[in-house]
């Protein structure tokens, strides 16, 4: 390739460049000289996005919130009457030898100085002639490469049942079946409104690029009759859908923004009286852009079907390069 071949191909890169400069930003200055029309347009557009960017937040929250899991997978075993001191610390070094739990055990009298404590029967107590309790183990689970505390606890439940000295094993998983099922439910309702909301977006761009083509349809026919190239004709309304989803996806994160906002003091206060401190997190800075990208994607790509349609139906009937 000589140096001419060079100095030309410089020279169309720098032309392609400064006419994609140049539709990039008079298409938004096209959106700017009509600040009405443009703005119901952003708005319904940055309501569509805002809902599952919301949902999102707020499941990404509660999945960083502090629930004391640990607590719900506990299980109290209650060993049989005869069982002692010595069958009680043996199964509790059983459980500490295993690498999914570990034990703590619970003699008969801490177990009735603790109940004499929180009952306030302390005198009704003395009347017994024998501590009436058994021998108590608290086991607590522990998580190993992402195991799921529900199938831990699971495993644990029928070991101990399987034991000759457990008398009854009680642990309330429900309470994690309903967490669990609910952050799924929680993030499948996520891809949904993400998929709706998106095809909602993409609609509403491609429904207002066409009322654009359309209204410039004769404007249109005369840059086909002087030479310009279907790209050339397609380039400002592609550039307008984008402006129209990055908008769109702007205002949707200011909502966002707002919205933490004005629930972060009560939200705080709610979680203050059961003394859980967390602070709301939001999208983070890669979160965002992702976001912004996403919106203006949707509209160059709503924007691009739609007037392509219509320059499909032009090139049809022959209106396109005729006069």
């Amino acid at each position: 390739m000589n140096s001419l071949q060079m100095k030309s191909i410089r020279r169309g890169v720098r032309a392609w460049s400064r006419r994609q400069l140049y539709s990039f930003f008079s298409s938004l200055g096209t959106l700017l000289g009509h600040p009405v029309a443009t703005t119901m347009t952003v708005l319904v557009l940055g309501i569509a996005m805002v809902l599952p960017l919301g949902l999102y937040v707020a499941v990404s929250n509660f999945h960083g919130l502090d629930l004391q899991q640990d607590e719900w997978g506990a299980i109290t075993v209650f060993l049989h009457f005869g069982a002692g001191e010595k069958e009680a610390t043996g199964l509790a070094r059983m459980i500490n030898d295993r690498p999914d739990a570990s034990a703590e055990t619970f003699s008969p009298q801490q177990g009735m100085e603790e109940f004499r404590q929180s009952s306030g029967f302390g005198q009704v107590l003395d009347l017994f002639d024998e501590n009436p309790l058994p021998w108590v183990l608290l086991v607590t689970p522990r998580l190993q490469d992402d195991e799921e505390l529900e199938m831990v606890v699971s495993r644990l439940d029928a070991w101990l049942q399987a034991r000759d000295d457990v008398d009854i094993v009680q642990v309330d998983h429900k309470w994690l079946q309903r967490l669990s099922g609910l952050l799924k439910l929680g993030e499948a309702f996520i891809s949904v409104l993400t998929v709706m909301f998106s095809l909602a977006v993409f609609v509403v761009v491609a429904n207002t690029i066409r009322l654009d083509v359309a209204n410039r349809a004769e404007e249109i026919q005369v840059m086909s009759l002087v030479g310009a190239g279907e790209n050339f004709i397609r380039q400002p309304f592609l550039y307008t859908g984008f402006w129209y989803g990055l908008l769109g996806a702007l205002l949707a994160l200011v909502f966002l923004s707002i919205s933490l906002y004005y629930l972060h003091q009560p939200l705080e206060a709610l979680l203050d009286s059961y003394g859980n401190r967390f602070e709301i997190q939001g999208l983070s800075s890669f979160d965002a852009m992702l976001v912004l990208l996403a919106g203006g994607a949707l509209g160059f790509l709503g924007a691009w079907v739609s007037v392509q349609r219509y320059l499909r139906q032009l090139r049809t009937s022959g209106r396109l390069g005729r006069t």
